[in-house]
C-alpha cells in the first residue's frame, strides 16, 4: 500500500516568485512524493520575467498561480516553509505542520532593473534548487515510507 504524499506549504510574501519557483522545484525534483502548495501573505502579480526564468531552467509553470495565504488556512500540511522574513512573522500555524522551517531569500520583485531582477531571480531559483534537493533527502530519511513510496 502506497503512503500519501507529503504535503508541502512554500509561503513568501507575494507568492508570485520565490514561492512559484519552490513549487515548481519541488514538483520536478520531489515528484509523486509530494503535494505541493504555495502562497503569498499579500498575493501579488506574476512578473512575467519569473515565467521566463522557469521555462529558461526547463520547469514547468502550468497551474502556477499566485494563491492568497488566508485561502490556505486549516487545511492540513507536514511541512511549512517561509521563504522571507515578513512572511514568517505572518504566517500562522497549519493543522499537522510539524516541520515547519524559514528559508529566507530576497525579493527579486523590488528591483526596477529588469536585467537585475531577471539575475535576481536566477540566483534564488539556483538556491531553492539546491535546498529543495537536501530538503527531498532529509524529507525520505523522517518518513522514509511516504516517500520512498
Amino acid at each position: 500500500m502506497t503512503e500519501p504524499a507529503a504535503r508541502v506549504l512554500f509561503v513568501s510574501t507575494g507568492g508570485a516568485c520565490r514561492a512559484l519557483f519552490a513549487e515548481a522545484l519541488l514538483r520536478q525534483i520531489g515528484g509523486a512524493a509530494f503535494e505541493v502548495s504555495s502562497a503569498g501573505t499579500d498575493p501579488a502579480p506574476i512578473d512575467p520575467l519569473a515565467l521566463e526564468v522557469l521555462e529558461r531552467a526547463g520547469l514547468d509553470s502550468a497551474g502556477l498561480a499566485p494563491r492568497a495565504l488566508a485561502d490556505l488556512v486549516g487545511r492540513p500540511f507536514e511541512y511549512v516553509i517561509t521563504l522571507c522574513d515578513d512572511a514568517r512573522l505572518v504566517c500562522p500555524a497549519f493543522p499537522g505542520a510539524d516541520q515547519s522551517m524559514h528559508w529566507g531569500y530576497p525579493s527579486p520583485a523590488r528591483l526596477a532593473d529588469a536585467d537585475e531582477r531577471r539575475a535576481a531571480m536566477e540566483r534564488v531559483l539556483m538556491l531553492l534548487g539546491e535546498r529543495i534537493r537536501q530538503f527531498v533527502l532529509i524529507a525520505a530519511r523522517t518518513q522514509p515510507t511516504a516517500i520512498a513510496g
